[in-house]
């Protein structure tokens, strides 16, 4: 029988592992509602399972996304994940070879070279064992890059890296070791018996010119073994973990299932799956304000840890600009969501003195939102269009209404959201309208995912001024200007609208070319999610972005948001506009000295004037 005592650590490690993960796995899946598996159940045999081993795959193995930030940095991914695969599938046919038989014992493909020590006795054999060196290769120059990323990190596109725990280091020093280890140990068995080959045979040579190999070969098998016991023994207790819980994450997305608003077993999937990888620690804004210790990355540790304060909790913008960078697709602005609804389920308020008032008959609603009421010229300019295209309307909180729900949201605060969405969502189907407009970000992503308004369409004001612009229903002329367009995070990351505001923009104006734009654009600062961050920290992360915007010498920032405007009109000076007060300006053919919006010496830009 092939067996030598050395293989069990190795063994140890295996049905350590493989008992945790089936634990585990059956405790998430569980612990899913039964729609969730159901939706399991029936997805098993369709195409959706197709798309989740692809997924994996290019993911999982590939590492695609990683690839595109930065070709080093995928490449050592690549070479760890892919190439360690690849190793165990062809040892076990390079066994199944050797033993004439399709189920060889685990450790006999593990430590193939041990067990057979004659030369290969087919052509085939002998492209397998030339094929086993050449992966090993290829993995031992992933090893070589991770050992150099530790000193010079932005030789691969980052700037930081995630702080590791105990756990994390073990598994790291274990996984550093099981690859060189093995090319000692196959190459001082190819020193003695000749088995090698372009690789290990050379290398063995070179040792048996001065080293003992007879007395050296099996403690380095049982180094290697032990390497590789160590670091699956640890990898549940580490970053590593991600492996097997990545897999399990595409799978469960592919199959439907998604993030409630209590944290659930689908979310500690996620958490689970998030590799610290560190890449997106440089797209948090928060760097530039010396925010260090809120990022996903640590807020996800936290969660496996236990130990999540507040003070890092809310300590973020929810831009999505992690969310974005993320290679494992987690939904991490959800996640920290789900946590803070835990977190200030005390403070929910009753909103008892909400009473549905009557609603106005009409044909489109349009909900300006809080912030537009703090930047009135954005209200006034819609007001101008709508009453151009002599449209139907009814502007819902022209006097009073309630917020739409969102700030709540984000503050963790979702059964009190959940009053005011009903208050609203009763008056707007109770108007019979068709179409509802809305000027802010905040305000159009909750509508869209969190009110329940069949047949009503919700719009962003960008896109709907769009459609009236192409139906001819309001006029423009085509202007001078040259703007630079921010897409806001809740529009563009949030929402997935890039394309109708440049369009609008377009028609009448010349659009600049930022470095930073669409997917990843940068955050203006004033996010309302932050309830953490101090004036002086958001006004560091607003001056970096507005230096980029002025480098362009566009005439204006065009915004599409009214917290954006409000908080870029704060900083230098450059004049800023919303994409509404930019359509009225071109309606009226006015220039910008007549709409009384030039650039001033003054620090804050006035408002535009619509005459």
């Amino acid at each position: 029988m092939l067996f030598e005592n050395f293989a069990l650590p190795f063994l140890i490690g295996t049905a350590f592992l493989f008992i945790f993960i089936a634990i585990t796995f059956t405790k998430w899946i569980l612990g899913l509602s039964k729609i969730d598996k159901l939706r399991i159940w029936n997805s098993l045999m369709t195409r959706k399972t197709l798309r989740a081993i692809k997924e994996a795959i290019s993911e999982g193995l590939l590492h695609r996304k990683i690839f595109r930030k930065n070709p080093v940095l995928g490449y050592m991914h690549m070479s760890l994940a892919f190439g360690w695969f690849l190793l165990i599938f062809v040892g076990h046919i390079e066994t199944m070879v050797a033993m004439k038989t399709v189920s060889p014992p685990l450790w006999a493909s593990i430590f193939h070279r041990h067990f057979f020590t004659g030369s290969p006795e087919s052509a085939i054999a002998g492209i397998l064992t030339a094929t086993m060196d050449l992966l090993l290769l290829f993995i031992l120059t992933g090893v070589g890059l991770a050992y150099f990323k530790r000193f010079n990190r932005r030789v691969f596109g980052m700037k930081k890296t995630t702080r590791l725990k105990a756990g994390d280091r073990i598994a790291l020093f274990a996984l550093w070791l099981i690859f060189p280890l093995r090319f000692f140990a196959e190459s001082f068995t190819a020193g003695i018996y000749h088995n090698g080959s372009f690789m290990s045979q050379p290398a063995g040579n070179f040792f048996s010119t001065f080293l003992p190999l007879d007395e050296l070969v099996k403690p380095t098998w049982w180094a290697y073994s032990s390497a590789l016991g160590l670091f699956l023994i640890f990898l549940p207790n580490s970053r590593y973990m991600h492996i097997p819980s990545e897999i399990l994450y595409i799978f469960l997305k592919n199959y439907g299932i998604k993030l409630k608003k209590e944290f659930n077993t689908f979310s500690q999937v996620q958490v689970y799956s998030c590799s610290r990888c560190g890449i997106c620690l440089d797209s948090c804004q928060l760097n530039s304000a010396g925010i260090q210790n809120t990022q996903s990355v640590y807020v996800l540790k936290n969660i496996r840890n236990h130990n999540l304060t507040d003070e890092v909790l809310f300590n973020c913008l929810l831009c999505g600009k992690c969310q974005q960078s993320c290679p494992v697709d987690i939904k991490l602005n959800d996640l920290r969501i789900t946590q803070r609804i835990e977190s200030t389920l005390q403070y929910n308020s009753s909103y008892g003195y909400l009473r549905n008032g009557p609603s106005k008959i009409t044909d489109v609603i349009y909900f300006a939102g809080c912030m537009t009421h703090l930047t009135p010229g954005i209200k006034k300019a819609m007001v101008t269009i709508l009453d151009a295209a002599k449209i139907n309307y009814w502007f819902m909180d022209e006097f009073k209404a309630p917020c739409c729900g969102r700030p709540l949201m984000q503050a963790g605060q979702y059964e009190a959201a959940q009053k005011l969405i009903e208050n609203n969502r009763l008056k707007i189907l109770g108007s019979g309208a068709k179409q509802l407009v809305v000027s802010c970000p905040i305000c159009y992503k909750v509508f869209k995912e969190d009110y329940s308004l069949p047949n009503v369409k919700v719009l962003h004001h960008s896109e709907y001024i769009l459609e009236l612009v192409r139906s001819h229903k309001i006029d423009i002329n085509p202007t001078h200007l040259r703007v630079a367009y921010h897409d806001p995070c809740e529009l563009g990351r949030g929402s997935n609208i890039y394309r109708q505001p440049r369009e609008l923009l377009q028609s009448f104006s010349q659009l600049a070319q930022l470095k930073n734009e669409k997917e990843n654009s940068l955050c203006c600062g004033g996010s309302l999610s932050n309830i953490k961050i101090e004036m002086g920290e958001r006004d560091k992360i607003r001056d970096i972005v507005l230096e980029e915007f002025t480098k362009t010498g566009a005439d204006y920032i065009a915004t599409a948001c009214p917290l954006c405007k409000k908080t870029f009109s704060k900083g230098k000076n450059i004049a800023i506009a919303d994409i509404a007060e930019l359509t009225v300006m071109a309606m009226k053919n006015q220039s910008p000295a007549e709409a009384g919006t030039q650039k001033t010496k003054k620090a804050k830009t006035p408002e535009p004037q619509m005459v």
